[in-house]
């Protein structure tokens, strides 16, 4: 009986020394991130987080075990900027991007509205004008096929958009409205608006579109993490859809529930920097899971909208510079009274005046409120000069950069900007090679929230009109691993989650996507046409390929 009772006691004490995970990933192909352990083929997780990375399938019991079958695994990705519920709303909402006529853009506009048989507002769509040789549309164009629906539909850049004759009505839009400062309504050799709005004259109309419902919004969300989770995005910069309250509200009723499928960083209004200051000293800055903090201004429009601000004329408008969207002014004011509250400040600039623009307010906010880790970004950060790049570094600024726009821009930039100035368009390899903390991000809806597609173009930096086989302006292209590390570690630092995800390593959050094929050993041609097998956030199964 002894030693029966002394072999019962022996084997309860190894089964007790024995490590527990919750769930064992196995046979996997894993690129951790970790330099100090670069592959592994087995990960652990207990409680969301990592606690073992290695090669030994034993080292952890767990009473789930998945057999990654040889897959790449990569950590999880993050967008460092999206519009993520006008984006989710716009997964519903007519299809422009690809229509590649004037008379396709109509018909698709014509169907949508005819399966759509009320009076609700249309908007959205993603629509190129380029795809059809530049002709901007014109309210003629769609007035006898939208029916009751008063239309506002952004051009894919975000920074144009294109209404029909109803929604200018129901705004007061008429001959003798003039545009506002930082804006432009298109208007006709008779003084007449077409329909194109730019930039801030866009909140012309924008102020009688009514305001989503809670539930809306609701659905928006999900609808869109559920897009963004199939693509292998754990964690989300949002630069706000709906004046970024209503957005961050949205993100708050969802967190703690399990329709939180992804992280979420919200940011508001730069302009309301005072109103999150008290916010942020009330309620804190959120958690891992869900975070505020942030703020996103501008300071001009698009390339595609020609409302981007440079030093020198378009090529095709030598009469324009762009325009900086928001007063200067103020937006130097905003920002130094931000950063002195300790905020996170993120300011989009395009053109090359724009980014010089933004580098001196952030060097003089340093100057003045002393030194901190503010980490300051410039989101695009697209066309640069030598020595804007120079500044990025020795400044410590974020270049929050999207590279997937180069398909669509090399295209047609050329007729905006000279050669001197493209070869500093998305200038990805020019940054790395200065040490500038490069992040990586969508601009969803802009352009598709799948990282892959990122990847893809960062690395072949070929254009969507097939005419770059080896790249447009190929001196910028990077490798894949650069690209990996911008939509992960960057994003982490961009995120202040630093230390908490972006590598697979023990203590970090469990966050990663398993890819079915390597994107290292493929050619680089073919890395957008790889898919997520399954998508893991906080060691929860949020995706898994059928």
């Amino acid at each position: 009986m002894m030693r029966f009772s002394l072999l019962v006691m022996v084997v309860f004490i190894l089964s007790c020394s024995g490590k527990k995970a919750d769930k064992v990933y196995f046979n996997g192909n894993i690129w951790t991130g970790d330099v100090s352990n670069p592959v592994a083929s087995v990960i652990a997780i207990k409680d969301g987080k990592i606690v073992y990375v290695g090669d030994d399938a034993d080292a952890y019991s767990a009473s789930e075990k998945i057999d990654l079958e040889g897959k790449l695994v990569v950590p999880g990705f993050t967008d460092n900027h999206t519009h993520f519920l006008s984006a989710g709303y716009g997964l519903s909402s007519v299809k422009l991007k690809d229509a590649m006529t004037k008379s396709a853009f109509i018909q698709r506009i014509a169907d949508f509205c005819k399966s759509h048989p009320d009076s609700t507002w249309v908007m959205e769509g993603s629509w190129d004008h380029e795809n059809w040789g530049g002709e901007l549309p014109s309210k003629e164009w769609i007035d006898s096929v939208t029916g009751d629906h008063p239309l506002f539909i952004s051009r894919y850049d975000g920074h144009m958009a294109f209404a029909n004759s109803k929604a200018m009505a129901l705004a007061g839009i008429t001959a003798a409205t003039p545009s506002p400062d930082g804006g432009v309504i298109g208007k006709n050799a008779k003084g007449e608006p077409t329909g194109i709005f730019k930039d801030a004259a866009m909140n012309l109309i924008n102020q009688v579109i009514p305001a989503p419902t809670t539930q809306q919004l609701d659905e928006y969300f999900d609808a869109a993490a559920k897009h963004a989770v199939e693509r292998g995005v754990t964690n989300t910069n949002d630069m706000n859809s709906y004046g970024g309250w209503a957005d961050m509200e949205t993100y708050r009723r969802a967190a703690g529930t399990d329709r939180m499928l992804l992280r979420m960083y919200s940011f508001v209004p730069l302009a309301t920097w005072e109103k999150l200051d008290s916010f942020v000293q009330k309620n804190g800055r959120g958690d891992d899971i869900l975070k505020w903090g942030g703020l996103k201004g501008y300071v001009d429009g698009s390339l595609g909208s020609t409302t981007a601000w440079f030093h020198q004329p378009y090529l095709d408008d030598p009469h324009s510079h762009g325009l900086n969207i928001t007063d200067t002014n103020l937006l130097k004011k905003w920002v130094m009274g931000a950063d002195k509250a300790g905020l996170h400040v993120a300011v989009h600039a395009i053109g090359d005046r724009a980014n010089d623009f933004i580098l001196g307010v952030y060097e003089a906010a340093a100057k003045t409120n002393g030194d901190r880790d503010r980490r300051f970004r410039v989101e695009h950060a697209q066309h640069v000069s030598q020595s804007a790049i120079d500044r990025f570094a020795q400044q410590q600024v974020i270049a929050s950069m999207h590279p997937y726009h180069l398909v669509d821009d090399g295209i047609w930039a050329y007729k905006r900007l000279d050669t001197h100035r493209l070869k500093g368009t998305y200038a990805i390899k020019s940054m790395l090679d200065k040490n500038v903390m490069v992040s990586f991000g969508s601009d969803w809806p802009v352009a598709p929230i799948d990282p892959l597609f990122g990847i893809y173009a960062a690395v072949t930096r070929r254009t969507g009109d097939n005419k770059n086989p080896d790249g447009w302006y190929p001196k910028e292209k990077v490798t894949v691993e650069q690209a990996l590390r911008a939509y992960t570690t960057g994003n982490a630092f961009g995120s202040f989650l630093d230390g908490k995800i972006g590598v697979l390593k023990e203590g970090y959050y469990a966050d990663f996507a398993v890819l079915n094929e390597d994107i290292f050993k493929i050619a680089p041609e073919n890395i957008k046409s790889v898919k997520v097998a399954r998508t893991v956030m906080n060691g929860r199964d949020v995706f898994v390929a059928k």
